[in-house]
């Protein structure tokens, strides 16, 4: 890095610090330096919520219930180096050392050699600090919103080349919800007569393989889920076409912020009402290859559609408790439904837990391949525990 900084505005009713119950969102951009639309959009968009602060109700309760990380550039030296403005493709799109930054994070496929630059190590370092929730990243080449997995394997790969998170319907809708809201983007045309997007959404496999991403990252080790936006067919558009730009995705960029408050969150305290940290919690049915668990404050944030789960809270060495809950739209009433966990006979701090940056899926994939589906079927079973666990 050439001594840049990575700016991030944070908007809120508490930008200083995280409070608890209220979720952290983000938008990222300008990750290819070359793609210039999204880094202008997110100064327009912190202009439109800053301004509109106590002016306008939706806005108002939108900042008061939710703490917005906006960075608009994550390639700084990128966007420096492109000289000459293009509609496809420059230098720009890397970082100074020449590294795509979005092929630069540790894959949960396959290892990754790409040696991890300062700008992605600042993100991860971003992710692991927040308890960041939703998120999305902006780039443009194209008109759509692409969602996880980006890669894939045995594990996640159905017969139609399509890479299935266990989050998939809630991923589906937060890509609809960001094209339906776009000016185009839902009519699915894309760039040319070469591709077409049914709704103005894609399956990241599905479009095309990629290893190291920053969505599949977000996803699988940062709690967070993230979709990837396509905004503009160039790159690198006339600076008159700016405005249009802005007005395209306004609602869409708002709307999107409100999935935030989907699904669930809670606490999970010992007997003593202490928060927590590192408790597994999940809803039944959607285990997460690297399980989801509470922050230091015992928190947890699951994005979940309408409908009826079973919530599972576990504390490593004790009985796990079940809840289930009926999960309704709260996005208009900025916040997710509360269901909160407490531990009688626990008294203790979990352990701190992190998963390790290797390749998850693959051990799945190695596992699932070398048991045959007879007696030992009850191997299987143990070795997939083990590797949740």
């Amino acid at each position: 890095l050439k001594g840049r900084d990575l700016w991030v505005l944070v908007l809120g009713r508490f930008p200083t610090h995280h409070k608890i119950g209220i979720p952290e969102f983000k938008y990222v951009a300008n990750m290819h330096g070359d793609e210039t639309v999204g880094r202008e959009i997110l100064l327009h968009l912190i202009d439109f919520l800053v301004t509109s602060y106590g002016r306008d109700p939706v806005i108002t309760r939108l900042l008061n219930n939710t703490r917005i990380h906006i960075m608009p550039t994550m390639n700084p030296d990128g966007f420096e180096a492109t000289k000459v403005p293009d509609c496809y493709y420059t230098r720009g799109r890397y970082n100074k050392n020449g590294e795509d930054l979005n092929r630069n994070f540790p894959d949960a496929f396959e290892k990754n050699n790409a040696s991890i630059q300062p700008e992605t190590q600042a993100v991860m370092n971003w992710i692991k600090n927040e308890t960041f929730v939703l998120s999305a990243n902006l780039h443009g080449g194209a008109l759509v919103a692409s969602y996880t997995f980006d890669n894939g394997n045995s594990v996640t790969i159905s017969s139609k080349g399509y890479s299935r998170s266990p989050d998939d319907d809630v991923f589906i809708h937060l890509a609809k919800t960001y094209s339906s809201n776009h000016a185009s983007m839902y009519k699915g045309t894309g760039c040319d007569n070469r591709q077409s997007f049914p709704e103005g959404i894609t399956n990241g496999y599905s479009w095309y393989q990629l290893e190291g991403g920053m969505q599949d990252y977000n996803y699988v080790w940062g709690q967070c889920f993230e979709i990837t936006l396509e905004l503009s067919c160039c790159k690198y558009p006339p600076a008159d076409q700016l405005e249009k730009f802005w007005r395209d995705n306004k609602v869409a960029l708002i709307e999107y912020i409100k999935q935030v408050h989907l699904g669930v969150k809670g606490q999970v305290t010992d007997r003593n009402g202490n928060p927590i940290p590192n408790a597994i919690v999940e809803a039944k049915g959607r285990p997460h290859v690297c399980p989801y668990r509470t922050n230091e404050h015992g928190e947890y944030f699951l994005l979940l559609l309408p409908g009826t789960y079973v919530i599972n809270a576990t504390v490593p060495g004790y009985k796990s408790i079940l809840k289930t809950v009926e999960v309704t739209d709260n996005t208009n009433n900025f916040s997710a439904l509360k269901q909160d966990f407490s531990f009688s006979e626990v008294s203790i701090r979990s352990r701190a837990a992190s998963c390790p940056k290797t390749p998850l899926y693959q051990q799945l994939g190695q596992a699932s391949a070398a048991v045959k589906p007879t007696l030992h079927i009850l191997v299987l079973m143990t070795v997939v525990l083990a590797i949740f666990k």
